[in-house]
């Protein structure tokens, strides 16, 4: 009988080249960290322009994460369980926030708000009227602040989920692609329609995907740069995120307080990634590591 092969090279060759990925990102974690101290993080924390931009990276990220997610689920399920005329198109279509240069995105988002008409009105006078209605409406009087999107705090989180979401999107594609139709067949078998087994049968069985979707769709969106610049701006007290602070604090020569803000943003993404496995780490999870 011929003797097999032994598996050691091929194991040892597979865990090479996973060292080499891995000793670049620990390489880069441990230049950051030699770089700043836990008196630069505290003090970093302590200015009222990064506790500003904090609260508007979670509230914005959230948002942007909710709003993926809202979007990703139905439309991951259409494209995994419909064929109909033009659908590889309209997939493809789906990747292109993916492929796009950051500053490509931030730079349409701007044109689409102030170049393109609807009855002879751009997006953003549209949206000026509309928030402008809606809070007169509610306070009974004209509101004494600008409102609009473009340069405030809607654009930053447009900009985080026109990225974000086709992230998303890719991920409940294959999630739904990986799930078996065969139960919400039985179901409308049995008397449910389409929509009944969406919500009851594929929704529920989709939740290890729809947690995965949300974490990436939140990393996306707290590291996302170029379309925020580009559309919202860098206006520190108004539309400042982490992602912008670290510009600005090296556009004015403060290298050591860039770094302690990009360790602040690794400290957080590391706690959410390390939730979110540790929610889905059980057995046959996505993020199962056993």
């Amino acid at each position: 009988m011929r003797k097999v092969p032994s598996d050691k090279p091929f194991i040892i060759g597979l865990a090479f080249i996973f060292s080499l990925y891995l000793l670049l990102i620990l390489g880069m974690l441990v230049a950051d960290a030699n770089y700043t101290s836990f008196a630069d993080i505290a003090k970093t924390l302590q200015n009222p322009d990064i506790q500003y931009s904090l609260k508007i990276t979670m509230l914005s990220c959230f948002i942007a994460t909710i709003l993926s997610i809202i979007v990703a689920v139905p439309t991951g399920y259409l494209l995994a369980r419909f064929r109909f005329p033009g659908k590889a198109l309209l997939d493809a279509l789906l990747d292109i926030p993916i492929i796009l240069p950051p500053l490509v995105i931030g730079l349409s988002l701007l044109i689409l708000f102030h170049k393109f008409a609807i009855f002879g009105t751009s997006i953003e006078e549209w949206c000026v009227i509309i928030f402008t209605s809606i809070y007169s409406f509610f306070s009974g009087k004209e509101p004494d602040f600008s409102v609009g999107v473009t340069y405030k705090v809607p654009a930053i989180i447009l900009a985080q989920f026109s990225v974000s979401c086709a992230f998303a999107v890719r991920t409940m594609r294959n999630t739904f692609d990986q799930m078996s139709p065969r139960q919400e067949q039985v179901a409308m078998t049995l008397g449910c329609n389409r929509s009944q087994a969406f919500w009851l049968i594929a929704v529920p069985g989709a939740w290890r995907g729809i947690l995965t979707a949300a974490a990436l769709a939140w990393a996306r969106a707290l590291g996302e740069f170029g379309p925020i610049l580009i559309f919202a701006g860098t206006t520190r007290g108004r539309t400042e995120v982490l992602s912008t602070s670290v510009f600005l604090e090296i556009s004015i020569g403060n290298l050591e307080g860039a770094v302690a803000v990009s360790m602040i943003m690794v400290v957080i993404a590391l706690a959410v990634l390390f939730l979110v496995r540790l929610l889905d780490g059980r057995k046959g999870g996505l993020y199962d590591i056993n």
